[in-house]
């Protein structure tokens, strides 16, 4: 990533000073980040390349595209944006969909898929999916066909966020809100919003995506009430409070996160509603996570300790926290530990951990940390193609 911000700082005809200044950090931070002696986390890059004017993404040198050819997924992409192309074409006359019961179960298997972190068989049966559930619903009108196409846009969503494609990932929640639109379905809307507001968060636009995921908040106050709305609502609380705290505000992080606690004391543990997961244990994963982005590492670990993972959470979001606390282990100066949790990310989600900035940045730490490294570690550093 040092090398990638030199670079773009050169063609941009900047000096190192007018850069960290720029993005509002010391100079000698700025030099340590291109040097690679130290990690830029979320926010600091997010200003580095607002500074430069450049997508976060370029920075990390995203998509990982041997990575993506490692595993197969390189030559799925294309066809995934070709399906999401034919949605104002009307029914197709050459395609046959199945009945509307058998779509609905193949959107939440695909979902699924994705959850349990096999992007490459929900990469490969989404493009066929979707093009089938295009005709279905232009077809028959049926508010269940667009409500399973909205969702397979989410899913469309979830895999190119997760491996890159960020005009992918943008253009599905397009499609999504489109599809929502169709079914007047205000729950799917507060979700394809409350996504939008996630990108945002990734692009380090933290201002918009609180105000983006405000609207996700009002537009699941239209659904009707009951465990869904209030999933919805607990989730985009979630959202907003992380997105808070990225942007320093310490006093909105806190309240989103006990207005959330205060509706998963209602809801329990909903993992598989929504594919939101949300509940009390979401509500503690999220609080470690805010901690972490206000540099509040060792009570982040201390929320992490207490946090049990249900057995019945989908892996990549279990994956995804344990990335998280690695990452806090690591700035603590606990570089087994924080490995000890990349191996369990890993396991539980090989696909999305090899693909993830957060695991690539915490193994960049971990060498720059160890004199001499175990097998373990450089097989590790291997495996995502350091």
């Amino acid at each position: 990533m040092g090398k990638r911000i030199q670079q773009t700082r050169k063609l941009r005809h900047m000096t190192q000073t007018q850069l960290a200044l720029d993005a509002q950090i010391s100079v000698s931070h700025m030099a340590q980040i291109e040097q690679g002696k130290r990690q830029a986390g979320p926010a600091v890059l997010a200003s580095i390349a607002r500074a430069l004017s450049v997508p976060v993404a370029d920075l990390q040198g995203r998509p990982y595209i041997e990575e993506l050819r490692k595993d197969q997924l390189d030559g799925l992409i294309q066809p995934i944006r070709e399906s999401l192309d034919i949605f104002d074409l009307g029914a197709d006359p050459e395609v046959a969909p199945r009945g509307i019961e058998e779509l609905v179960a193949h959107t939440d298997r695909v979902c699924g898929l994705i959850r349990a972190s096999d992007l490459r068989s929900a990469a490969a049966e989404l493009p066929g999916l979707i093009t089938e559930t295009t005709t279905a619903a232009h077809s028959t009108r049926d508010r269940r066909a667009w409500q399973a196409l909205a969702m397979q846009y989410r899913s469309s969503y979830d895999l190119a966020s997760k491996l890159g494609f960020l005009d992918l990932a943008s253009i599905s929640l397009d499609r999504m809100g489109w599809a929502a639109e169709q079914a007047s379905d205000a729950v799917t809307g507060a979700i394809r919003q409350y996504n939008r507001a996630l990108a945002y968060l990734r692009a380090g636009q933290y201002h918009t995506g609180i105000r983006i995921a405000e609207l996700a908040r009002q537009t699941a106050e239209q659904a009707d009430p009951g465990v869904e709305r209030d999933a919805v609502t607990g989730q985009v609380h979630l959202g907003i409070a992380v997105l808070a705290a990225r942007n320093k505000d310490t006093e909105a992080a806190d309240g989103n996160l006990a207005a959330a606690e205060r509706i998963a004391g209602r809801t329990g543990e909903v993992p598989s509603l929504l594919w939101l997961s949300f509940g009390p244990t979401n509500v503690a994963v999220h609080r470690a996570s805010c901690l972490i982005d206000q540099a509040l590492y060792h009570d982040a670990l201390a929320v992490a300790r207490r946090v049990e993972i249900p057995a019945d959470w989908p892996a990549s979001r279990a994956a995804h926290h344990h990335a998280e606390i690695a990452r806090a282990y690591l700035w603590t100066g606990r570089s087994e530990a924080s490995f000890n949790r990349l191996l369990q990310a890993r396991r539980l989600a090989p696909q999305q951990s090899r693909h993830s900035p957060t695991v690539r940045e915490t193994v960049a730490g971990l060498l720059r940390a160890q004199r001499r490294l175990p097998e373990s570690m450089t097989n590790y550093a291997s495996w995502i193609g350091m």
